[in-house]
Parts: structure tokens; sequence; C-alpha cells
């Protein structure tokens, strides 16, 4: 846990005279409870349900967080802790296979048990001996207990992403289209014209740079070299993507990647993910229902061989993820997140030379998900976190309009499989000078 050692106390989490963390307490439970706010507007029904082997049912999530703390907190550090319920451990391990034997991830939704009232009383049980244990001020490890319960918070916060991620293809694919929420405002406005921003060539720096919280994935920080680039002022729209689609841009075998076009063809692919034409208009589903297209809106949904394809139509490309950290890392972290609660990307009002560059969508590069120089992951199970999935995957950049703003940061590097649409993921282009 070496890369996560100053994490606590950079934090604010530093003891007090009682050798106790206070505001570690406080973190732990906001974090607890915004898993549980993001459940409310659900049914009952809603709880149970798996759409796709990458889709996990809401209820399945609420364990599953829960678990980690149980697995690698209590456990391990609280003495005589008894666990909630023998088979939980083989239900609710996501795939740690140093931890155990785990339940198979497509057959996730055909558990009816636990109820969803078991799974909340589940975490009430976990909720109420982690603060014991963040209490016992006689225990030694606290600088582990701290570092582990901030890794076990920023997990939480993934997969409150996933949560809303999830629930928004639950309900897509229920041909009611019920609505998450009918609270929600519908981001409005005329996106800002697209610029060019060019950037010299040169010796950068890349990876996480500081004493706080990273993933392993984001360690250690190394010099890159990058070729003369540019880089588009604001993300791709809704309305841009359009003019691809009709221009027969999913046509063109020409523009596509060899494994893109054969998934365009066997998935049927015209248009992005939860886009209809509903009496000769673009409709798409949003977590506020069904709505027309916005095309001032940065496009949502597509997959790495769509956003590559459609750059290639540009005539241009997606960025390496370094070009795209080293001009993040000059921006404030300051966007449309989660906390916006538009829960959808909004049109770019800024006139700043970089806008968009933190969430909005996951932005696409062209970098394969592959380990630094010199990387190392973790010591333990705890190293199956990140280290193995770094193989078929491309990173992307930046956080969504469903990521908390405090958890993302300029080397996060988010992965996904090229093919994966159900994200929010969305294209900056990028262009390579000679």
């Amino acid at each position: 846990m070496d890369n996560f050692a100053s994490a606590a106390r950079r934090l604010g989490f530093s003891r007090d005279e009682t050798h106790a963390f206070p505001a570690l307490r406080t973190y732990f439970l906001q974090v607890r409870k915004q898993s549980e706010l993001l459940c409310e507007p659900l049914t009952i029904d809603d709880y149970g349900i798996q759409t796709m082997p990458d889709v996990s049912p809401p209820k399945w999530h609420l364990a599953h967080v829960t678990w980690f703390y149980e697995t690698f907190l209590l456990k391990p550090f609280l003495p005589s802790y008894q666990p909630y319920h023998p088979k939980f451990h083989y239900l609710f391990n996501s795939y740690y296979e140093t931890a155990g034997t785990f339940h198979p991830r497509p057959e996730r939704g055909n558990l009816s048990r636990p109820t969803v009232e078991e799974v909340y009383r589940y975490r009430s049980y976990v909720d109420e001996h982690m603060l014991d244990l963040l209490n016992r001020t006689q225990l030694n490890h606290y600088e582990e207990i701290a570092t582990r319960t901030i890794l076990g918070c920023n997990h939480e916060q993934q997969h409150q992403e996933l949560l809303l991620t999830d629930i928004k293809h639950i309900l897509a694919r229920n041909p009611l289209r019920p609505t998450y929420r009918v609270d929600l405002d519908t981001p409005t406005g005329h996106a800002v014209a697209v610029e060019w921003g060019a950037h010299p060539a040169g010796v950068v720096e890349a990876g996480y740079d500081g004493d706080g919280f990273c993933f392993d994935n984001e360690r250690p920080r190394h010099k890159v070299y990058l070729t003369p680039f540019r880089l588009a002022s604001r993300l791709t729209t809704n309305g841009e993507y359009l003019e691809f689609m009709e221009a027969g841009g999913y046509e063109n075998v020409e523009l596509w990647l060899s494994e893109g076009w054969k998934t365009v063809a066997q998935q049927g692919w015209r248009a992005p993910l939860y886009w209809e034409k509903i009496d000769g208009q673009w409709w798409y589903m949003t977590l506020a229902g069904l709505q027309p297209v916005n095309e001032q809106a940065p496009v949502c949904h597509v997959s790495f061989y769509e956003a590559d394809a459609y750059a290639r139509w540009r005539g241009v490309s997606l960025a390496t993820e370094e070009a795209w950290e080293s001009v993040a890392s000059k921006q404030p972290v300051t966007g449309n997140f989660v906390e916006t609660m538009y829960f959808q990307p909004a049109p770019a009002r800024s006139d700043t030379a970089v806008a968009q560059i933190y969430g909005d969508v996951w932005e696409w590069t062209r970098s394969a998900y592959t380990p630094y120089p010199g990387f190392r992951p973790l010591e333990g199970t705890l190293g199956e976190y990140n280290g193995k999935f770094m193989c078929s995957q491309i990173v992307l950049r930046g956080g969504s309009c469903v990521t908390p703003q405090n958890h993302i940061r300029a080397s996060y590097r988010n992965f996904f499989y090229p093919a994966d649409r159900w994200q929010f993921t969305g294209i900056r282009l990028a262009e390579e000078q000679a």
C-alpha cells in the first residue's frame, strides 16, 4: 500500500488526540450514504434486474462495495469480527481469484435472495463495525486501516457511477421507457464553436504526482516524448456525429478498424447506444426519460470503434492518453459531474481554450491500457484491482456527468473494451502534426 501511504494525511484524515480519525469516519459515512441516495428513486423491482452480463443489479452493487470493507478491513483488522453471512463472500466477490471463488458475473440477476431489505441490513451491519474499527484507539496498523478505508471509499464511488450507468441500461431496455427521476434538469444552450489548440513537441511527465490518493495504475510518474499535436477545444456534439451518420459513416468500411467493422455488422449499429428514430426524428434514452436528441450536447454512449471511425472521417484522430493528460493537468477539475444533477452531458458553454476536459463524458484515447514503465501492483489480493486487466482494453480520461467531482484527477486512467458503449463515453478529436 506504499502508493497510498500519505493519503490520510493529505486529505485531512489525521489522528486526533485520541489517535482516531474523525474526518475519515465522516468521509466514510458520506460515501456510504451517497450510494443509498442514488438508489432512492428505484422501485423494489428495479434492484434485481440484469439486462446484460456487463450490467450488475443495483442490489449487487450495494452488497459488493460492502463486501469490500468486510473483506479488506474488518476481517483482517477488527478483532473477533464475525461476517454477516457465510455465503456472502462467495456471492459478492467480483473477480478476486486470490480471495476465493465467486458467483458468475452473468448470473447476478438470477438471485432473488438475499432480498433488498437484507442487503441494506448487511450494509448497516458492516457500517456499524467499520465505525467501531475506526474508533478503536488501541489498534496498531492505523495507517493501513486509514489508507484501505480511503481505497474502499474510492472503490464505492466507482460503483456509484456504475450504479447510474447500469440503472440507465436497465430502464432503457424496458419498452415502457420508465424514468429514473422526473425532477432532473435538462441541459440547454448552444455549444461554443470548436477551436484547435496547438501544443509543441517535447518531453512531459505523466502519471500521478502527489502524496494523496491514487490508484496503482496511475503510477509511477514517468517521462514521455510527445510529437506536436492539436487538441479540439470541446467535445464532439450529437449534431456533428449525426453528420457522420447521414454521410454513411456506418456503411463505409474504409473508416473502420477490422474488429470495429465486424462488430458493427454483428450488432447492427447505425447510431450511438440509446438512440432511436421515432416519426423521422432521433430520440435517446436518458435518466430523465426519453428525449429528443440534443444536437448541441456531446455525443455519448459510443464505442472506441465508433470514436475512431468518426475521427478518421474528420481526417484527424484521437489523442494519446499522455497528450490528453499534458493538457488536462493544467486545467482546474471543474465541469458537469454528478453533483450538477443533469446525469447527462451538457453543451459546451465555455469559450476557454479547453472546455469539458473534465466531466460530461469519458473521453476515448487511442492508447492501449498497459502498465507504465516500472509499474508494480499492490501486494496481495488488492493487486488484482487493476493490474490484471492491462490487456485488450483502451484508456479513457476525464470523468463524466455521473462521476463524483472529488473522485477525478488528470492522471486518472479508466479503461474499457473497445466495443463497450453502455458507459458515458464520448469523443474529443486530436491531430498529430509532423
